[in-house]
């Protein structure tokens, strides 16, 4: 009975950490989305600052923040994944020109971190803000909102807000790429201790099967072994101690 306890503890953390694995994997796929959306962004930027030339580039720019607004907004089984507890959409914008004045007053999303139980006395937090991952990236968009439209030819006013852009984001990347670190990080602990509890749960399988299969003649042969070398040593017990120090010595 305490194998079986034992084990049905197992299997559910074993369970939890699996699904704990899926949910840090939409994870990882949404941050590595930002995080391409990001690189692409900065490759267009340093072209149009190269070349003076800017055709594509407003087109990049609009294409850019609507992948990114929806990588904000993923979701899992309806909820928000970057919403911190809260249910309505992390991230408000739908377009380049709704964002604010200041970028970071279109996230909604809360502070909460959601807590899985994945081993004995072992709680694993997880879970990344919308504010947290996007609000850098948010701000490069909306300076070159600002800056915009491009045409074919990029002005030389706009060409230095296309380096200031770039700046901004290659410090907003940073930010990215250690959020998806942190988050790797996660998801290989989240499946190491999915494999320790299938194998602990595969152990506990062969002792209950190796109590419940035995060979009962055997057993009770066994017992009845172990019964008659009880009796013995309780009967040698009772002389000794029934004997006085002369007894002894004799």
């Amino acid at each position: 009975m305490s194998a079986r306890s034992l084990l049905a503890r197992q299997e559910a953390q074993a369970v939890v950490a699996t699904r704990l694995g899926t949910t840090l994997s939409l994870y990882d796929a949404a941050i590595g989305g930002v995080e391409t959306v990001g690189s692409d962004l900065g490759q267009s930027l340093v072209d149009a600052i190269g070349t003076g030339e800017g055709a594509g580039l407003q087109e990049a720019i609009e294409n850019g923040f609507a992948q990114f607004a929806a990588h904000l907004n993923s979701e899992e089984a309806g909820v928000p994944l970057f919403g911190g507890g809260q249910s309505e959409r992390p991230f408000a914008p739908r377009k380049l020109a709704d964002l604010s004045a200041d970028p970071a007053d279109d996230f909604s999303n809360g502070a909460a971190r959601a807590t899985a139980r994945v081993g004995e006395h072992l709680d694993l937090t997880y879970g990344v803000a919308a504010g947290e991952l996007g609000t850098a990236i948010a701000r490069v968009f909306k300076t070159l909102s600002d800056a915009g439209p491009f045409g074919a030819t990029v002005t030389t006013a706009q060409r230095d807000t296309l380096r200031a852009a770039k700046a901004e984001l290659d410090t907003a990347m940073i930010g990215v790429r250690g959020i998806n670190a942190e988050n790797g990080r996660r998801q290989a602990d989240a499946e190491t201790l999915a494999t320790r509890a299938d194998q602990r749960a595969l152990l506990l399988k062969d002792v209950i099967g190796r109590a419940e299969d035995a060979d009962l003649g055997e057993v009770a042969t066994n017992l009845a072994q172990q019964k008659a070398m009880l009796q013995a040593s309780y009967s040698v017990f009772g002389q000794l101690s029934g004997l006085s120090l002369i007894d002894y010595l004799r």
